[in-house]
């Protein structure tokens, strides 16, 4: 009997990016820019760029992406696990930055796409909900 090999399922880019920003904005992640840049290159079609605190949130932001897709889709290459300074992932249209702020505040890659379109994604409060009942 031979093993056929599960192919993961193709997300689109559009797609793709706004559940990593939902899985950063899940472990707190600051910051959340998404750029576009379709129009400035062909190597990827958005960036998301995003901060962390600490290495150890850094790597929170990054376990709760990389598992948060799984097994619908997998990076093709992750960077930076080491030091968790700046972790880049992969996933061929979208390419992700997690900095820690010194670092983004050093490599300032949203000032270098600065002609790229930018969606700034922020926590929205939950709404409120009464659940006392009025008996």
């Amino acid at each position: 009997m031979t093993r056929r090999k599960r192919r993961s399922k193709l997300i689109p880019s559009e797609l793709l990016v706004h559940k990593v920003s939902e899985f950063a904005l899940s472990k707190k992640a600051g910051d959340i820019h998404i750029l576009d840049v379709r129009q400035q290159t062909t190597i990827t079609d958005f960036f998301i760029i995003c901060s962390g605190s600490t290495d150890i949130h850094v790597e929170a932001i990054l376990d709760a992406i990389l598992e948060g897709l799984e097994p619908e889709t997998k990076p093709w290459h992750v960077e930076g696990r080491g030091a968790f300074y700046w972790v880049l992932i992969d996933y061929v249209d979208v390419v992700v930055h997690i900095f820690q702020q010194e670092a983004r505040d050093f490599y300032q890659l949203e000032r270098l796409w600065a002609d790229a379109e930018m969606e700034v994604i922020e926590d929205k409060p939950e709404a409120f909900s009464n659940n006392t009942s009025n008996n």
